[in-house]
């Protein structure tokens, strides 16, 4: 199992787990990063910080913090 942080720039993954209990983890699920769901990295901000993904459609921006709470397999 990877991060969705730790993945490179277009690396295509499938979502497995979700981490945490807390709103974050909860705001993450209602944004569309649910169990199965394909994501892709598009790119990274100059200094790392935040992430560009595509998924369900549509484009994300995520803080690498929140997006190290989210497992993802290599698809």
């Amino acid at each position: 199992m990877s991060r969705l942080a730790d993945l490179p720039i277009g690396a295509r993954a499938r979502v497995s787990h979700v981490a945490g209990e807390g709103e974050v983890s909860a705001r993450l699920l209602e944004m569309g990063l649910t169990p199965g769901v394909e994501v892709l990295l598009i790119g990274r901000a100059p200094l790392g910080d935040p992430l560009e993904l595509e998924l369900r459609g549509y484009r994300l921006s995520l803080r690498k913090a929140e997006a190290a709470g989210v497992e993802v397999e290599l698809v």
